[in-house]
């Protein structure tokens, strides 16, 4: 599911709201949750997961063409643990 797929979803599911609303809602919700990595906080959504940022150390990596080595630096990347409830609604 894409984005505008889940807010045309949302859009159906509550008719008494505008779809230009549950645009702005949803990408409210991303842009916070954005922000809050961003920052470095850990975003918890009870029954669906948590999502969090992660430290990659700098490393030594290859050049697949040639071979040679290539040094990678440090990053930050996100992470996304799934919820308990989530898990179990996938291995029903």
């Amino acid at each position: 599911m894409i984005k505008s797929e889940l807010i045309a979803e949302l859009a159906q599911a509550n008719p008494h709201l505008y779809q230009r609303d549950v645009e702005r809602i949803v990408n409210t919700i991303f842009e916070e949750i954005t922000e809050a990595l961003a920052r470095g906080d850990r975003v918890e959504l009870r029954g669906f997961g948590t999502f969090s940022v992660k430290v990659r150390p700098a490393r030594l990596g290859r050049n697949p063409r040639t071979g040679e080595p290539v040094q990678v630096p440090a990053k930050h990347v996100p992470y996304f643990k799934c919820g308990k409830e989530l898990r179990e609604r996938l291995n029903e």
